[in-house]
């Protein structure tokens, strides 16, 4: 735990996936919350989507942090802070586009969260 999906417009413009996961997984762990080799990190590109209304063209990146219930508001509030962060510093340049970047922690139930983790062998 924790997993992170982000989720992004295709009009968002070219960007390295694997730099911002990595930058997202490092701010995670660097929280003090969660032991780094729990983090699970992934990208969602959008094709279909629709901002607003307008036809003028807009584009988002939005990351869901889901992690086990039991934190405190001001904890989720740092969490999402610290998230958003990350993405304005990947995607906060002005460009002829739009952008509105959002960051949210869910909870997942902890008494219904099964997990396995299996290391490798060493054969």
């Amino acid at each position: 735990m924790p997993h992170l999906t982000l989720e992004y417009s295709e009009n968002i413009g070219a960007f390295d996936a694997e730099a911002i996961l990595l930058a997202l997984n490092e701010s995670l762990a660097a929280s003090g919350h969660f032991t780094e080799v729990d983090i699970k990190s992934r990208c969602v590109r959008r094709d279909a989507f629709q901002v607003g209304t307008s036809s003028e063209p807009r584009a988002f990146v939005h990351a869901t942090l889901a992690i086990l219930s039991g934190r405190t508001l001001d904890t989720r509030r740092a969490l999402s802070e610290r998230v958003l962060s990350v993405l304005k510093a990947h995607f906060g340049a002005p460009s002829r586009v739009h952008r509105q970047l959002s960051a949210q922690v869910v909870e997942i139930e902890r008494d219904s969260y099964a997990k396995a983790a299996i290391e490798p062998s060493a054969v």
